[in-house]
C-alpha cells in the first residue's frame, strides 16, 4: 500500500505506538452504512421491514452497517421511497452531533451530495427551515434530489459563494454544519484515489479555504447559536489549526463538548503550530475537538469541532428574531391560485397554509416562512414545489408526493413490496390496476410502497400513467 512519506512521517507523530495499528486498518475491508430516515420511519420499524442484514452503528441512533459485497441497498424501493440514505458510518458523526431543536434556522454550507443536509433537515421535523448550499451548480442539483427523495419541504437549496451567502443571512441562523473541503487524508482507506489528489493539492491548500469559510459561517450564525465544524482529514492545521483561527479572530465562540463514545479521541492541541498567533489557546478547549482513527473505530477518518457564538445562558438575554418576512420578500410574485390546482387540492388532507403558496410563472411552491429578500442570489428551488400548470392543467411534482404521507392523500394505490408492479413503476412503465380501480374512475393518485410514496400516477380506463419523475427512474 503505497503513502506518501510527507504523509507517514506526520501520522507517525500524531499517533505514536498506534501507527503500526493505523497502518494494519488498510488490509481490513472498508464499512458500508445505511442512516434511517426518521423523518418517515422509525428505527425500530425499519428494522422490522429491512430486507437484507444490518448491525448498529453504535455512535449513532439510526446508523447501520450492511454488506457491500452482498447487497445492493440503492436498487431496493424502499430507497427510492426515501427510507434511508448511503452514507459511510463516521460521515454520519457531524449531523448527528449538532443538537437541532424545532422550529430552528439550519444551514448546511457544503452540503453536496446531501448526506449531512438530509439528516439535518429529518431531525428539524418539517418545522424551521433547512438551508443547503454548494458553491457546484451540478452537485447542488444532486443534493435537491436527495433532499426531495427524502420529502424535505421546508429547504432553500442555494448554489453560492460562501461570502455571498453573508450579505443575505447577517447573525440569521439557529444552527451551522460546515462540512469542509479539505485534504481527505480520512479516506485514504476507503478511496485510494484520494492519495494522488493529496499530493496534487494538500492540506496547504485546503487550509486558506476552510479559515474564510469558517469566518463567514461566524458572521450568519446568531448569538447564543451553534456551529459544528468537521473534515474528513487528519492534518492539524486544517482542524484543530483552523478552530484555534476561529477563536483567534471571532474569540466570542467557545468550544462545546459534545456526546462521547469510546472509539473517539480528543482534539491535539499540541500538534498545532503555536507560533502563529503569538499566543496559546487554552489547550484543554481543543481537546474537547474529537478525531475518528479508523484503527479504532469501524469507520474512515473523520475531525468534529462543536462551537457556540457567545452564550445567552451567562448573558441571561433571549435573542430575538427579526419580524418574519411573507414568501422570502416574493410577496409581489403572489397571484390568485388556479382552479385546477385548488381542486387537486381538495383531495390533500395535509394541512397546508395558503398564505405560504406562491405561483411563480407556471409552478406553484410552498414557501418557508421568514426567509430574507433572496433577489440577485443563485439558487436551485425556495420551498417545497407543489405542482407546475401545463396547457390550464395542474400536474403535482415528484417532490410532492415524497413529501406526503399516505393517509395525506385521498386517493392511493398501495402496492406490497413483492408485486411486480413496484419495480415497473420505478422504471417508468405503465401499470395495470383494473384489479384494484373501477374502469370508470381517473384521476390523480398516490402510488405507495408497503404505505411509504413513490410518486403519482394517473388513472384512466383501469389503466395507471406513470408520472414518476423520468430523471429518477431505474435503469
Amino acid at each position: 500500500m503505497y503513502l506518501p512519506d510527507k504523509f507517514t512521517d506526520k501520522m507517525q507523530q500524531l499517533l505514536g505506538n498506534e501507527y503500526d495499528d493505523y497502518l494494519a486498518c488498510f488490509d481490513e475491508p472498508r464499512y458500508y452504512g445505511l442512516r434511517v430516515n426518521t423523518g418517515k420511519i422509525s428505527v425500530e420499524k425499519f428494522r422490522q421491514i429491512c430486507p437484507f442484514e444490518i448491525i448498529p452503528v453504535p455512535w449513532i441512533s439510526n446508523g447501520f452497517y450492511y454488506d457491500g459485497d452482498q447487497t445492493t441497498p440503492s436498487k431496493h424501493p424502499y430507497y427510492a421511497a426515501g427510507l434511508y440514505y448511503l452514507q459511510e458510518p463516521s460521515a454520519m458523526t457531524p449531523a448527528d452531533r449538532l443538537p437541532i431543536e424545532p422550529g430552528d434556522r439550519v444551514l448546511d454550507l457544503c452540503a453536496a451530495p446531501g448526506g449531512k443536509a438530509t439528516e439535518l433537515g429529518a431531525k428539524l421535523g418539517g418545522t424551521g427551515l433547512l438551508a443547503a448550499n454548494d458553491i457546484s451548480n451540478s452537485r447542488a442539483r444532486g443534493l435537491l434530489k436527495n433532499i426531495e427523495v427524502f420529502g424535505i419541504g421546508n429547504v432553500l437549496v442555494l448554489s453560492e459563494e460562501p461570502g455571498k451567502l453573508t450579505d443575505y443571512f447577517p447573525e440569521y441562523f439557529d444552527k451551522i454544519l460546515i462540512d469542509a473541503p479539505c485534504s481527505g487524508e480520512g479516506m485514504f482507506r476507503k478511496d485510494r484515489k484520494m492519495i494522488r489528489a493529496w499530493e496534487e493539492h494538500g492540506p496547504g491548500y485546503f487550509r486558506n479555504i476552510q479559515k474564510s469559510i469558517i469566518l463567514q459561517a461566524a458572521q450568519m450564525l446568531r448569538p447564543g447559536g451553534q456551529m459544528l465544524y468537521s473534515t474528513c482529514t487528519f492534518d492539524p492545521m486544517e482542524n484543530e489549526g483552523i478552530i484555534r483561527h476561529l477563536i483567534h479572530k471571532r474569540p466570542e465562540f467557545e468550544i462545546e463538548e459534545m456526546k462521547g463514545y469510546e472509539g473517539f479521541v480528543n482534539g491535539i492541541p499540541e500538534a498545532v503550530d503555536q507560533s502563529e498567533y503569538g499566543e496559546i489557546l487554552n489547550e484543554e478547549a481543543l481537546r474537547k475537538t474529537v478525531r475518528i482513527f479508523p484503527h479504532r473505530m469501524k469507520g474512515e477518518g473523520h475531525f468534529l469541532a462543536l462551537l457556540q457564538k457567545g452564550n445567552i445562558r451567562k448573558a441571561s438575554v433571549e435573542w430575538e428574531r427579526e419580524p418574519e418576512r411573507e414568501c422570502g420578500g416574493f410577496r409581489e410574485k403572489k397571484t390568485a391560485l388556479p382552479e385546477e390546482f385548488l381542486r387537486f387540492l381538495s383531495d390533500v388532507e395535509k394541512d397546508l397554509e395558503p398564505k405560504r403558496m406562491a405561483l411563480f410563472g407556471e409552478k406553484i411552491y410552498y414557501m418557508p416562512e421568514g426567509l430574507p429578500d433572496m433577489r440577485g442570489i443563485r439558487f436551485l428551488r425556495t420551498g417545497l414545489l407543489l405542482g407546475e400548470l401545463k396547457k390550464n392543467r395542474f400536474e403535482p411534482s415528484q417532490a410532492f408526493a415524497m413529501s406526503l404521507k399516505k393517509e395525506e392523500y385521498r386517493r392511493v394505490f398501495d402496492f406490497p413490496v413483492q408485486d411486480g408492479r413496484v419495480m415497473r413503476y420505478l422504471k417508468g412503465e405503465t401499470l395495470d390496476v383494473s384489479d384494484l380501480a373501477d374502469t370508470k374512475e381517473k384521476g390523480w393518485y398516490l402510488v405507495c410502497v408497503d404505505s411509504f410514496p413513490l410518486g403519482w400516477g394517473k388513472l384512466g380506463s383501469g389503466m395507471l400513467k406513470n408520472k414518476y419523475l423520468p430523471g429518477w427512474r431505474l435503469v
